[in-house]
């Protein structure tokens, strides 16, 4: 995997079904950008499965930088969202939350029988999902004349570079993404070819 290549998944998988002396493990995952979306995801199974005794989850976002969390929402310390957390990893994958909804079925598992449940309800949950890879870029803006657009033009046609949108007035701005192997190299060339102007924007 390179520096600017993550896997993460595009689309919500199917709801999966793991059973255990009597328990029903109700898997899911879906793709996140933020931890907001982890809410509004978490509230919507809370109401869809409001009998239920435990909704414990894992989720991780950012790269190459990473944050995670997990829960284990009642059951005991560790035994629910730290495997689920584990099974993020094994697949390597990003911008995602993974949640199992446990149906207590009045046999009680223990921790180890609890930690190796919610592992297999995260495998499956993986195994049946989408997963994809995505390209980290960068964003820049160029200024330029008209004089030099056919210059601009056909060093981002050489490199294969997105323009994202364009305004062009009494002067021309690109906004340009470029994957991020790329970015410095793209960025110097322009740097250096007056009357250019390029930026570098916040992502």
């Amino acid at each position: 995997m390179t520096e600017d290549v993550y896997k993460t998944i595009e689309k919500p998988s199917h709801e999966t079904l793991f059973k255990e002396k009597s328990s029903k493990f109700f898997g899911y995952a879906f793709p996140i950008s933020s931890e907001e979306d982890v809410k509004i995801i978490l509230e919507d199974l809370k109401k869809q499965h409001h009998t239920a005794n435990h909704l414990c989850y894992a989720y991780q976002l950012g790269f190459p930088e990473k944050r995670f969390r997990v829960s284990d929402d009642g059951e005991p310390s560790n035994s629910a969202g730290i495997p689920i957390y584990g099974q993020i990893q094994a697949f390597d994958v990003t911008n995602i939350l993974v949640v199992s909804v446990r149906y207590f079925g009045g046999t009680k598992l223990g921790v180890g029988g609890l930690m190796s449940a919610y592992k297999t309800s995260a495998q499956l949950i993986l195994e049946t999902s989408e997963i994809v890879e995505k390209i980290v870029n960068e964003q820049f803006k160029i200024y330029f004349t008209y004089e030099m657009m056919n210059r601009v033009s056909r060093i981002l046609k050489q490199y294969d570079v997105d323009v994202t949108h364009q305004k062009l007035e009494v002067s021309c701005e690109y906004t340009i993404s470029i994957r991020k192997k790329d970015a410095l190299k793209i960025f110097e060339i322009f740097n250096e070819m007056y009357p250019i102007a390029i930026e570098k924007l916040d992502s």
